[in-house]
């Protein structure tokens, strides 16, 4: 008689990977938002899923390492998640002037980076290399969500805080440049085992 081997729990809808579902989910949400024309209840809104949004991105890591819900799927779909909801935000900020000028150019740095990062961490794979995360990267990060959350609320939040506005571009500059700093640390990362590859 055959033993019955107990049947493996699927690893699709652990609770980390169910964060990360609902952050590529939030990602359409928001940018539909950020369209309403009703700006005020709109952009609260908007702000309110995209703390959300930012909270999960701690959440599923904090949750995979704790509860050991780590699953290659997880792993691929986290950094998407993130790239999807700030390159999104940084968008449709752009598109409806909340930010203008020359702080498009910070916007630019950040989009930038995560291009950069993701084309690295592409080619590092193949080379079974990791890229492991700076404390320094993970300042960015926060910076970086602080800065959209305020420019995603934009108008709405300047009405009751006047000023938030400045303090959001204040910070999306602060972010770029932390984002300057990490994506030239990966790129010699990146480059250095390039120089190494024997192929």
């Amino acid at each position: 008689m055959n033993a019955v081997l107990p049947r493996r729990r699927s690893q699709a809808w652990t609770l980390a990977n169910c964060l990360t579902y609902g952050r590529l989910v939030a990602v359409p949400v928001v940018v539909g938002l950020l369209f309403w024309p009703d700006e005020f209840t709109a952009r609260w809104v908007a702000f309110g899923l995209f703390v959300v949004a930012a909270i999960t991105d701690y959440l599923d890591g904090y949750i995979a390492r704790t509860y050991a819900q780590s699953s290659a799927l997880g792993r691929m779909l986290d950094p998407i998640a993130d790239k999807l909801l700030v390159a999104a935000c940084l968008l449709m900020l752009a598109a409806d002037r909340t930010i203008e000028g020359p702080s498009l150019w910070a916007a630019l740095v950040i989009l930038c980076r995560e291009v950069l990062v993701s084309g690295l961490r592409e080619y590092l794979a193949e080379l079974k290399v990791g890229l492991p995360v700076s404390r320094i990267a993970k300042w960015k990060t926060t910076v970086q969500l602080l800065a959209l959350g305020v420019l995603v609320a934009g108008p709405a939040a300047e009405e009751l805080l006047p000023g938030s506005m400045t303090v959001g571009i204040v910070l999306l500059w602060l972010a770029a440049a932390l984002t300057l700093y990490t994506g030239w640390d990966y790129m010699r990362a990146g480059i250095r085992h390039a120089i190494d590859d024997p192929r």
